[in-house]
């Protein structure tokens, strides 16, 4: 679906369900024109805050499950997705994490400065760089140093599917998922801007996920499309039943490829955890092996 035919969409679903529009809190809103009129040219970071987004919120939810199992009991996969769409010119970025509430969505993304909103602009102001905004809890917001407009889709436990979206003109929406696909988690999609058009190149993703995001506890996965050419032969009319056949064999093909097309990138702490451990016992394993022959050549 194209942006506009998103925009007529959502203003559509916006007839049929409430949407209610909220002020940025002040600082917020002086924090957002901050990064949307910064000359920086490390905007890559803001796919570093939003995944790091997402693990805390999936280290949430299973710190939850803990004490009370059921939690998990929607989606009981802990991930990151991320889905380029050049086509539509956006980044999506999606866990399976505790999610929000309508209460979260307000507080958290808009009408709530945390301590750190102020203390951040204050530490620009003296000349730190831009890239330290998570440390002060606002890392969110760097999703306006590539895009123009978010789109945040969220499921909690205790409440409804809800969409909150933001141009950052100084306002936010909030209205029902008219689509509530989510079993649990929040799913961020970033507009990009002209000028950012090549972070939803999947090369690029690979490589900002391995410089910014390798010790990530959570597997994280890349939704690649993958285009082939086939060649298309002439044939008579007698062989139109067999090239009925061999069309559907091809469409069960693509089904398949379709399905394939989620790539892992990195896998969770625990997998690297063994597969560190196997290759250290098999390194000591060829080590002993060597002393072993090393002594029987002696004693021969």
């Amino acid at each position: 679906m194209s942006a506009e035919a998103e925009d007529v969409k959502l203003a559509a679903d916006a007839v049929e369900n409430e949407v209610e529009t909220f002020e940025f809190n002040a600082d917020i809103a002086q924090l957002m024109s901050l990064i949307i009129n910064a000359v920086y040219s490390n905007k890559e970071i803001f796919l570093r805050e939003l995944i790091s987004n997402s693990s805390d919120a999936l280290d949430k939810i299973r710190y939850q499950s803990l004490t009370d199992p059921d939690c998990l009991a929607e989606e009981s996969e802990l991930k990151i997705e991320l889905i380029p769409n050049k086509d539509e010119g956006t980044i999506t970025i999606r866990d399976t994490g505790c999610g929000m509430t309508k209460e979260d969505l307000k507080a958290n993304l808009g009408t709530i400065a945390r301590s750190g909103t102020k203390a951040f602009m204050e530490a620009i102001s003296a000349g730190a760089d831009i890239s330290m905004i998570g440390q002060f809890g606002v890392g969110f917001y760097s999703a306006y140093l590539v895009s123009d407009k978010v789109v945040v889709r969220t499921k909690h436990n205790d409440d409804e599917h809800w969409v909150w979206t933001s141009t950052a003109g100084g306002t936010f929406d909030i209205m029902k998922d008219p689509n509530p696909t989510l079993k649990r988690g929040t799913e961020i999609t970033l507009h990009l801007r002209e000028d950012a058009a090549d972070y939803n190149d999947e090369k690029k993703i690979k490589d900002l996920v391995k410089k910014h995001s390798e010790f990530i506890g959570f597997p994280i996965s890349l939704y690649a499309t993958k285009e082939e050419e086939t060649d298309v032969e002439c044939s008579s009319s007698d062989n139109e039943d067999a090239e009925k056949d061999e069309d559907k064999e091809d469409e069960e093909d693509s089904e398949k490829k379709m399905m394939e097309q989620w790539r892992l990138m990195k896998k969770s702490s625990k997998s690297q955890r063994i597969k560190r451990k196997r290759k250290r016992k098999r390194k000591s394993n060829r080590l002993r092996g060597r002393s072993s022959e090393t002594a029987k050549a002696h004693r021969g």
